[in-house]
């Protein structure tokens, strides 16, 4: 585990500069996604719907992809701990990017 008190302060810059780049390439990654799953869930004539969906069978696979492939990234030999340090914030806030616009896409459908 990576004790933040522990990573030099020269290398907090990197930490930093990896945070960002994750943030700023997954929102581009999830703002195509919200735009398309929104159209999805607007298109349905029904009001309610099951939670199973809103994503097509593409959607899925990808999310096990995307899934499988962090949970295997933390178990690749020689990784950083720093790496981690530094991507986990960026993917996180790239998330909850993804997340807030859904939540405004929802309320303007309201």
């Amino acid at each position: 585990m990576l004790d933040v008190n522990a990573v030099h302060p020269e290398r907090t810059w990197w930490l930093c500069l990896i945070a960002v780049a994750v943030a700023v390439s997954f929102s581009l990654m999830f703002n195509n996604f919200v735009k398309r799953y929104t159209a999805r869930i607007l298109s349905f004539p029904e009001r309610k719907k099951s939670l199973f969906a809103f994503f097509d069978l593409h959607g899925y696979i990808l999310i096990i992809f995307m899934m499988c492939l962090g949970i295997s990234l933390k178990f690749i030999p020689g990784m950083p701990a720093e790496f981690f340090a530094g991507f986990y914030p960026g993917l996180g806030f790239a998330l909850s990017l993804a997340g807030v616009r859904y939540f405004v896409s929802w309320c303007k459908a309201l």
